[in-house]
């Protein structure tokens, strides 16, 4: 009998990895928890050799990646993302949303989480160029995402 669940009852972590700074946090619960893994992105990047890690390189059209994660994001999946509008058509999936600092996107957050987002791209823009971007990913950060996997495994195996 193989140890590998089907894959309609699988746990799949889908990560946006582009710009991930989690990803071998990622892999390493997966593997605790017998989670498959997919790692979507535009470019070929080395991922752990496994039977349930796979890496997806799409091709370079706008949102290539985020249309991929949307299209495959299920009940059983789990969405590894900072990008808010990727978050909002995941959840309406059915998926579970994380962000790279641990804290969950869910439709009750994601209605405000679009509204600030869209507010601050209208400043950004009449900024001319001045702006700061995301502060620095932190040690607690890091801790804070694997308390948050392991949570949301842990929930989603027990149906």
């Amino acid at each position: 009998m193989s140890s590998v669940p089907a894959p309609d009852t699988a746990i799949t972590i889908l990560v946006d990895a582009d710009a991930c700074p989690v990803k071998d946090e990622v892999y390493r619960v997966a593997a605790r928890h017998r989670a498959h893994v997919r790692v979507v992105s535009n470019s070929a990047f080395r991922v752990p050799v496994s039977e349930r890690v796979q890496r997806v390189v799409v091709g370079d059209g706008f949102d290539a990646a985020d249309d991929w994660i949307a299209e495959h994001a299920t009940p059983r999946s789990i969405v590894i993302t900072a990008d808010i509008l990727l978050a909002e058509r995941c959840i309406k999936a059915g998926a579970t949303v994380l962000k790279h600092d641990g804290r969950e996107v869910d439709a009750a957050s994601i209605g405000a989480a679009v509204a600030t987002r869209a507010i601050m791209a209208d400043l950004r823009s009449g900024m001319d160029g001045i702006g700061g971007g995301p502060p620095p990913f932190s040690k607690a950060d890091r801790s804070s995402f694997l308390q948050s996997l392991d949570r949301v495994l842990v929930k989603l195996s027990r149906g």
